[in-house]
């Protein structure tokens, strides 16, 4: 992602939280009946005391500075969330790190045998742009078959977008699409010069119909703990907790442990599915 890029990202990011906030939102009168959604720029530079100009200027991408102190003033004058604070920043401030793009990612011998460990849980490792990097037997017997991937498919984001038995399979897809996508989104934000992050995007648009209808939309999430509902083929409905660990050595890697909820019998189950032993459902 080049400056020219970057300035194009922060400006339809700032627009796409302008319009999902009315004046009652924040305090303003509604007025007249508005043609477009949301508040008008004018009301965004009141609010954040800079100038209409000066905000239009941004909004329109162009090259000016941003300093800190305007960029507190905007994101509570936009009401952003923390992750979404943290975007605004590393997209306005351009705070990115050069990535060589033959760096390649590697898991430890160590980090293998802990997910092995970690069954009957699910587990498995992405890397910064969420390749999946390692996994678990029992996070492809639970969640899908990431080993049958082509390896430059071998991503997270493009196994919940394209993957035709992981959608049958999880309940809600639709919400979880949506939480994953808004996540990924910080990472993009975080390493703009990773060329695999651009080529991920455009393959994913052109792919998923669901993706190129969210993607515009510029949603932000931080990773969460979550749980996840599945009706497996095999053994039925599965409830799984989930939550990600980031690498103090590694901080790029990111550990995913889910873990059978309490008081049902997904952990039997999974079992069941490790040694091969038939269920009837």
């Amino acid at each position: 992602m080049d400056d020219i890029e970057r300035r194009k990202e922060l400006a339809d990011f700032l627009k796409s939280r302008r319009r999902r906030l009315s004046p009652v939102d924040v305090g303003l009168p509604p007025g007249v009946r508005r043609k477009t959604p949301g508040l008008r720029r004018e009301e965004v530079a009141q609010l954040a005391s800079v100038g209409v100009t000066w905000y239009t200027w941004l909004e329109q991408g162009r090259d000016i500075h941003v300093s800190q102190q305007i960029l507190e003033s905007l994101a509570q004058a936009l009401q952003l969330s923390q992750a979404e604070r943290a975007h605004l920043f590393v997209l306005a401030q351009q705070q990115s790190v050069s990535v060589p793009a033959t760096q390649r990612e590697v898991v430890s011998p160590f980090l293998h045998r802990f997910l092995e460990q970690l069954e009957p849980g699910p587990a498995y490792i992405t890397g910064r742009s969420w390749d999946l990097l390692a996994w678990n037997r029992a996070a492809l017997e639970v969640l899908g078959d990431f080993s049958a991937l082509d390896e430059e498919k071998r991503n997270i984001v493009w196994f919940v977008f394209t993957d035709q038995e992981f959608r049958r399979r999880v309940v809600d897809w639709e919400g979880i699409a949506q939480r994953v996508l808004a996540q990924f989104r910080v990472s993009c934000g975080q390493w703009p010069n990773d060329p695999r992050f651009a080529d991920l995007i455009e393959q994913l648009e052109q792919n998923s119909p669901e993706f190129r209808l969210w993607w515009p939309r510029h949603e932000i999430r931080g990773r969460q703990d979550g749980c996840k509902e599945l009706i497996h083929p095999r053994v039925g409905r599965l409830l799984l907790e989930h939550t990600t660990f980031q690498l103090s050595e590694a901080p790029d890697l990111k550990v995913v442990v889910y873990l059978a909820a309490p008081q049902t019998d997904t952990a039997a189950k999974i079992q069941r599915l490790l040694s091969g032993e038939p269920l009837k459902i």
